[in-house]
């Protein structure tokens, strides 16, 4: 499972013209899994995000949670994090997941984060065309991959 987490200003998800998702303060997540991710993994990586200490304290300092400013938070799946890029110039999405086993993993991945933000989050849809705008505040963006925990 591979997630880029962006802290953001302000984000939203539109599809079809259709806002579906809009925050302030918080992160957007773009999530995208294989078929050995599982519970394990979703737990893992839902525990690191909500804990990232990536928002400011009263000293200006990276010291604070997103939990712990009570920010918002959008999840969108995005499976072609799990492009391979080595041969060629087309990606291959070869190790991203097929939906039957991609939306259960999306669905228990946006489940599990509500638990542990004690909060609903938003949400794109997956499988739709998307059309995802941020302010993206730092910059702040990292990546992280369940396969590589160290």
């Amino acid at each position: 499972m591979k997630a880029v987490i962006q802290r953001v200003s302000q984000a939203s998800v539109t599809i079809e013209g259709q806002k579906v998702a809009d925050i302030q303060q918080g992160l957007l997540v773009l999530v995208g899994f294989e078929d050995q991710d599982n519970q394990e993994d979703i737990n893992w990586l839902t525990a690191k995000i909500a804990n990232l200490r990536i928002f400011a304290d009263e000293n200006q300092v990276m010291n604070l949670s997103l939990k712990e400013t009570n920010g918002e938070m959008i999840i969108v799946s995005q499976f072609t994090l799990h492009a391979l890029t080595k041969k060629g110039n087309r990606p291959s999405y070869i190790k991203a997941s097929k939906p039957d086993i991609a939306i259960p993993l999306y669905e228990s991945f946006v489940a599990q984060m509500e638990t542990e933000l004690g909060k609903k989050v938003q949400t794109g849809q997956f499988g739709a065309d998307m059309k995802v705008a941020l302010l993206n505040d730092g910059p702040v963006t990292l990546i992280i991959d369940t396969k590589n925990k160290e």
